[in-house]
């Protein structure tokens, strides 16, 4: 495959996406054999949604890819919606003579016969060739209900103490759950939801999850994220939630009041991720990973022979505080091998008006920075900067709010909910403000205070837009440390 297509304008250097056309919801994420799969909503014949797949991609690092053929094809019983995937270790679903081997679940969408009315139903496939190829269950589907229209998304898990299987499944405004010992026959068990947290769209691709409280293995919290479709008349368009509670098997209970809502993301483009089956990591966190997208525009932003980015994979942790017991997420390790030699900066004072930063360009990086912000009303980075364009990650010391502004951030007229300014709270740990940026071709992640805060965005600025300042408004502040880290890009071969 020729690498120059990895070059066009806004392609990610070290994000995953499609070699070419469309792509949305990261599915089947599962780890077997020392791999990481990654599967994903795919439509191979065009950059728009349409009739979907399952595309297909391997790593060993979580940050270099190889691109698989698609694994999944619509078939006599629809199109392949979202799914997940686990390890059948003892060989329950008996696919694998004894052994242990890959079985994907998944929703099948059509349409009832004689109608126009959407069918979403629940399906299996499986491996026996450590996820080169997949074939179709013979029984499919294995789950259907037909009072409800908007029935997909199953997320599937081994349940330790309870010895069976279950799945977490999006229908229509709420989640359900069911139960299996096989993977084929599911018993529902319960439902979750339809009075609590945020309803501004129908839910999708929800998750549920066990992690330790501030890393003591012996108390732990179950998180149940669920992902929210764009509604008109909300600004934000799609994004996900998450509830804080108890599971014992059957069934979920959520810690907070009904109308608490928690955000996973602060940002527009963090959409339907969900968390790697079959991990098992020291510190027992859960490897994340979400679409960089959102449904307000997701057809619509300005790339050429490919369209969607995901996410840097993630390591999903639990803290107590002062509000609650919150999720926290930091970037993986793996992706400081592309470090490149940092320039470092400590113990400097920054007045208004100075620049510590004007000779450095750079269009793909890290950086890494905890300032102190002493008199200033705000500090902050303007980042992708030119005469014509800036992204800036600011904090507000009166309004205590992290914020980005991506007004003038570049390419926007594709929609008019694109160029925006947000923002969250914050608190300062003593007076100093902690932030841990990725900078790529067409997207900013912010993590703020060790991953307490994240901020998500996509950003289409002009390639030559690479300028940086540090600004400091109405009184100075002090850099203690600040570490910028350029970034090789996770293609090998590039276009001269």
């Amino acid at each position: 495959m020729s690498t120059v297509m990895y070059r066009e304008k806004y392609r990610p250097q070290f994000h995953f996406t499609p070699p070419a056309k469309w792509m949305n919801d990261p599915n089947g994420m599962v780890y077997f054999d020392g791999e990481y799969h990654l599967f994903y909503q795919h439509y191979p014949e065009g950059t728009t949604w349409g009739p979907m797949h399952w595309g297909h991609a391997i790593s060993t690092d979580l940050t270099h890819w190889e691109h698989r053929p698609i694994a999944l094809k619509p078939d006599q019983n629809g199109f392949i919606f979202s799914g997940s995937a686990v390890v059948d270790w003892e060989d329950t679903s008996g696919f694998f003579s004894g052994k242990p081997g890959l079985v994907a679940i998944f929703t099948h969408a059509d349409h009832y016969p004689d109608s126009d009315r959407p069918r979403q139903r629940q399906s299996l496939a499986y491996s026996l060739d450590k996820g080169r190829t997949w074939v179709m269950y013979e029984g499919n589907p294995v789950l259907c209900n037909e009072q409800i229209t908007d029935f997909r998304d199953p997320k599937v898990f081994w349940h330790a103490t309870k010895q069976q299987w279950v799945m977490v499944l999006a229908a229509c405004d709420r989640v359900h759950f069911y139960t299996s010992a096989n993977l084929k026959e599911w018993s529902f068990a319960s439902e979750f939801g339809a009075a609590e947290g945020s309803h501004a769209g129908v839910w999708e691709c929800p998750d549920l999850i066990e992690l330790p409280i501030n890393g003591h293995a012996e108390e732990t919290k179950w998180i149940l994220i669920v992902s929210i479709g764009d509604h008109p008349q909300m600004a934000e368009g799609s994004r996900t939630q998450y509830f804080v509670g108890s599971f014992d098997g059957s069934t979920f209970t959520n810690d907070a009041s009904p109308e608490t809502v928690l955000w996973l993301d602060h940002g527009r483009d963090n959409y339907a991720g969900v968390t790697w089956s079959d991990v098992d990591r020291s510190d027992k966190g859960k490897l994340f990973i979400g679409w960089m997208s959102n449904w307000k525009y997701a057809n619509l932003t300005p790339t050429s022979s490919w369209r969607s980015a995901m996410t840097l994979p993630r390591v999903l942790s639990l803290k107590k505080g002062p509000s609650g017991i919150r999720l926290v997420q930091k970037p993986v390790t793996d992706l400081q091998k592309l470090r490149l030699e940092a320039q470092v900066w400590q113990e400097v004072t920054v007045n208004p008006g100075q620049n510590l930063l004007s000779d450095v360009h750079s269009d793909i990086y890290e950086l890494e920075c905890e300032i102190d912000l002493g008199e200033a009303s705000e500090v902050g980075f303007k980042l992708r900067n030119s005469e014509r364009e800036e992204t800036v990650v600011g904090y507000n010391t009166a309004m205590q709010t992290l914020f980005v502004d991506r007004c003038n951030s570049g390419e926007s007229g594709f929609h008019d909910a694109f160029a925006c300014k947000h923002d969250v709270q914050l608190e300062l740990q003593n007076g100093r403000l902690k932030l841990h940026l990725f900078v790529d071709s067409s997207s900013i992640e912010v993590f703020a205070n060790d991953g307490e805060i994240v901020i998500t965005d996509q950003i289409f600025p002009d390639p030559f837009s690479t300028g940086m300042e540090l600004y400091v408004l109405d009184g100075k502040a002090k850099v203690i440390s600040l570490a910028l880290h350029p970034l090789k890009s996770t293609y090998s071969v590039v276009r001269v």
